[in-house]
Formats: C-alpha cells, structure tokens, sequence
C-alpha cells in the first residue's frame, strides 16, 4: 500500500483511539494554544489536544492537497515521556504512533 493511504489509515486510527478513550473534544482550544513556541505545544496543549489540533489536520491538508510528506520525524518518543504509564490510553496511542513514525524513517525509506 502507497505510502500516503498508511498514514492517512494511521490518522484515522489515531482520531478513532481518541474518540473510544473520550479525549476527541467538540470545540478547539483557545487560538492562543496554537501560538506557543514549544514543540507540540507542550506548554499550551495536552497530548491527545496536540494530536487533535495539530498533527491529524495539518497530515491530512498535506494529502488533501497532495504536497510533500515530511521527509522523518518521530513523534512516539515525546509520547512515551508525556502520557503517564497508568493512562489507559497510552499504549494504543504508542502502538500506532510507532507504526506512523516508522513510515518516516529515513533509513527504512
């Protein structure tokens, strides 16, 4: 399967982990969340908000509109640190976190 169909499949396992564990919140945080400096907005936003506002829109305009993935990145790290062990929603979010950042691993091509 092409590359952008597994992300896009990922995304949507993503939202739907979110929903099942009730964090899909109705209405976006205050605009000022968005403004922070920090990576993921750790300063503003709650990891599963991030996931929310952030990387799930932002993955799916770069495909809606066809540009270019982003050659790598990894983002199941900040997720292991973030999310607390005993968070029932930690290792499904892992689980498909790894998988997503594994589609762009450089080395893995």
């Amino acid at each position: 399967m092409e590359r952008q169909k597994l992300v896009r499949r990922h995304l949507l396992t993503l939202e739907q982990i979110l929903r099942d564990h009730s964090l899909w919140q109705g209405l976006p945080p205050d605009p000022a969340a968005f403004e922070s400096t920090q990576p993921f907005c750790l300063d503003t936003l709650q990891p599963h908000e991030w996931l929310q506002w952030v990387l799930i829109p932002r993955m799916n305009a770069l495909l809606d509109s066809q540009h270019p993935l982003p050659e790598a990145f990894a983002i199941a790290p900040y997720f292991e640190m973030a999310l607390e062990p005993t968070h029932s929603v930690r290792e499904p979010l892992l689980a498909v976190l790894l998988e997503l950042d594994a589609l762009f691993d450089v080395e893995q091509g």
